[in-house]
């Protein structure tokens, strides 16, 4: 055997030695690395154990500031606190205590292109969950009066209130066709929602209610009940529930679920092809808004710098109750939701964020 060969053997032998070595070392080194791995678990999950039970305290206690600070005072609603009005407004409340009586009517065409072009992205990514132009514009609603307080206000008894939470309604027809039944939806959205999660609660409401052909509980269901009473009967318990709302002494039964009792009552008339209309707004309940949406259309659109263009266009009907604000101030409301409609992204951040818009 040549000189050559056995050093060939010699380093084989050593390779083969070294790589015994190297193994029993990379199981050693696995086995620390697993108890390390093990005894991190463990403390990552004791922390997060710890950490859990202080944020529900924190949490608790936010609670408990929450209730303290709207608490409510003599002369307080359960659905509002009463607020100081200005000499005008307060004056108007008693000249014109019904609310038929202070309707005024806003029309408005509003451009949805920008809006189109990002839902068509995001479906496009999330083909299995798809967002709708109504979706966007309920979104809106909410932002808008989130950051726009006075017109989540209402009169009533001759008295100002400003709720403490949003609450946008709507209609949902259980199928598209004449004799079929609808029901009554309310949204309450919180400062944390958003285009994603306020979407994702009106989808899962709708299916629910359309799984059945008939009332599927709460205001409609108690409507059911009253529908059922003789006309007489009727008569007086409608007479007695209009002097306890007077008053805001309507039971929870009564007001939750109730459209008279939200922000915004509205409706997409797109989904029906139907162009936006002025609805009437009732004596009965708190509801100082109504808007329509009307059918998504092409028109041809004065561009800020003076040229044409075709867009994507939407007409809204509002009606609004004149003596919680003036004019101006829900011009500048509208001016938001167009707004939000050429700027899409801030559909995602939540409705508690300031969108930074300059009016």
């Amino acid at each position: 055997m040549s000189k050559e060969t056995r050093e060939m053997k010699k380093q084989a032998k050593l390779a083969k030695k070294q790589a015994k070595i190297d193994a029993k070392l990379a199981k050693k080194q696995a086995k620390i690395d697993a108890k390390q791995a093990k005894k991190q678990a463990k403390i990552d999950a004791k922390q997060a154990k710890k950490q859990a039970k202080i944020d529900a305290k924190q949490a608790k206690k936010d609670a408990k500031l929450k209730k303290k600070k709207r608490r409510r005072r003599w002369g307080d609603r359960r659905d509002g606190r009463r607020v100081k009005a200005p000499g005008l407004q307060t004056v108007m409340g008693y000249l014109l205590p019904k609310r038929t009586d202070c309707e005024v009517y806003l029309n408005d065409t509003i451009d949805a292109t920008e809006l189109l072009k990002y839902l068509e992205r995001r479906n496009a990514e999330h083909p299995e969950y798809k967002t709708t132009l109504f979706h966007c514009a309920v979104t809106g609603m909410a932002r808008m009066v989130k950051e726009r307080p006075l017109m989540n206000r209402f009169i009533q008894g001759y008295r100002m209130y400003e709720r403490d939470e949003i609450s946008i309604s709507f209609v949902v027809k259980r199928r598209f066709a004449d004799g079929a039944e609808e029901s009554l939806m309310v949204l309450v959205p919180s400062d944390e929602d958003n285009l994603d999660s306020i979407s994702k609660k009106i989808v899962g409401d709708v299916k629910e209610t359309r799984k059945s052909e008939h009332s599927t509980g709460g205001i409609d269901a108690v409507l059911d009940v009253f529908a059922s009473l003789p006309r007489p009967v009727l008569i007086v318990a409608i007479r007695i529930i209009r002097w306890l709302d007077f008053w805001g002494k309507n039971p929870k039964a009564l007001t939750d679920g109730d459209p008279n009792y939200t922000t915004i009552l509205t409706s997409n008339l797109g989904s029906i092809k139907c162009p936006a209309v002025y609805h009437h707004l009732n004596n009965y309940g708190t509801n100082s808004i109504m808007i329509t949406i009307g059918t998504l259309h092409k028109e041809e659109v004065i561009m800020p710098d003076g040229s044409k263009e075709i867009r994507d266009v939407i007409d809204i009907g509002a009606t609004l109750d004149e003596r919680i604000a003036d004019g101006f101030y829900f011009a500048r409301s509208l001016r938001l939701i167009k707004h939000v409609f050429s700027n899409p992204e801030l559909l995602e951040k939540p409705i508690g964020q300031e969108s930074g818009f300059e009016y």
